[in-house]
């Protein structure tokens, strides 16, 4: 029978994580639920939804927590009541007593509130993955990786493999690419402790939930993969995630190596004018934007019969190659310069209908990304 008492912003926070991987609209009921396991080390909370798992461990020898166990045990209890229950509680200490039939008292302050759990037991068990000699990456480094490619992946389950981000180990150099066949972003760098070589498609919907789970406090995170499973690890937090089965298409043939022309644009300029663009683009039926460069003149065309028109010309730092005129889906630009950390960007194009690609305008990072022009008449 579970009994102790804790600091409640400490809970609630670690509350606050596990739920993230809490799917209300869950087609097994007992995934709605958080697993609260008390054992003399700490408090471990497990949330599910299928696809990723957390777990958050608080330990009793955590300063803030100001935990006291009197008694172990497990329960699982709704989670987003129970987190609104303790959000709600007037005190700062919060004490949970566990007491007959899987009820628990909560009480705090002059508050005392008694909610209905569950067995332990009809928790499904997470798939252990073997911690043994894992990847240790800096939390920054993995959440820029995510933030510069995750966005190009497809949000379509018509192709379920493109859903993912394509993560390849080899020899040290860690390639991480995205592509929803509209677009691609890949990355790649050199690690200086690297563990085996992988090959693993991860669910960009998991990296996105990993990178709001792991705040940049965590110095580092550990990356353990298994079949069909990774986890990445940190000293208090455990994140689960399914992976992605299947094969993902070669995109290095995709990447040009020649090009007619090229254009170097101040990023945030260039951002601008096409957020400008977009909000009327955004009216017409193929929404796209018509870039036109003539005599070292670059200017951008957006005509929409319903709303009116854009011709705007744009700043520009240097311009060469041939002159050319082509169509494309503003957003897609928009969300590659987010994903440019650099001041300047290079865009080089071969022809009207072939991809075009975005680098930084610095020599020190392995960063391209392609745009698929639109065909217009």
């Amino acid at each position: 029978m579970i009994h102790f008492s804790i600091n409640k912003a400490v809970f609630l926070q670690a509350l606050n994580t596990t739920k993230r991987a809490i799917s209300h609209k869950n087609a097994i009921p007992v995934l709605s639920t958080v697993k609260v396991d008390v054992t003399n080390e700490g408090i471990g909370l497990t949330g599910s939804n299928g696809q990723i798992s957390i777990e958050h461990f608080i330990s009793v020898q955590e300063e803030n927590a100001g935990l006291l166990i009197s008694s172990t045990g497990s329960i699982l209890l709704e989670a987003s009541f129970f987190i609104n229950v303790v959000s709600s509680l007037p005190d700062i200490v919060l004490d949970l007593k566990e007491i007959e039939q899987k009820q628990v008292l909560l009480t705090s302050g002059k508050s005392e509130i008694t909610l209905k759990g569950k067995e332990a037991e009809l928790y499904p068990r997470l798939q252990e993955v073997a911690a043994t000699k894992p990847l240790v990456l800096e939390t920054k480094l993995l959440k820029d990786i995510i933030n510069e490619t995750a966005f190009a992946a497809s949000t379509q389950e018509s192709r379920p493999i493109l859903t993912g981000v394509h993560f390849v180990l080899t020899d040290g150099t860690l390639k991480t690419v995205a592509t929803d066949s509209h677009r691609m972003s890949q990355r790649k760098i050199q690690l200086d402790k690297a563990g085996d070589n992988f090959d693993v498609v991860i669910p960009s919907r998991s990296l996105r939930e990993f990178a709001a789970v792991f705040s940049e406090e965590i110095e580092t995170v550990e990356v353990f993969f298994s079949n069909n499973q990774l986890l990445f690890r940190s000293q208090h937090i455990s994140f689960y995630t399914r992976l992605l089965e299947g094969t993902y298409p070669d995109t290095d043939r995709l990447i040009p190596k020649d090009f007619n022309t090229t254009v170097i644009f101040d990023t945030a300029n260039l951002r601008h004018a096409m957020e400008r663009a977009r909000l009327l683009s955004n009216a017409t039926q193929n929404g796209t934007v018509k870039l036109e460069i003539q005599n070292g003149v670059i200017s951008a065309h957006v005509n929409s019969p319903e709303v009116g028109k854009v011709n705007e010309e744009l700043d520009i730092l240097a311009v060469n190659g041939e002159d050319l005129m082509i169509s494309f889906n503003p957003t897609y630009l928009i969300d590659a310069l987010k994903a440019v950390g650099n001041e300047q960007v290079k865009i080089s194009f071969i022809s009207p209908i072939r991809p075009f690609t975005l680098v930084p305008n610095a020599e020190s990072e392995d960063f391209i990304q392609l745009i698929t022009p639109v065909r217009t008449n």
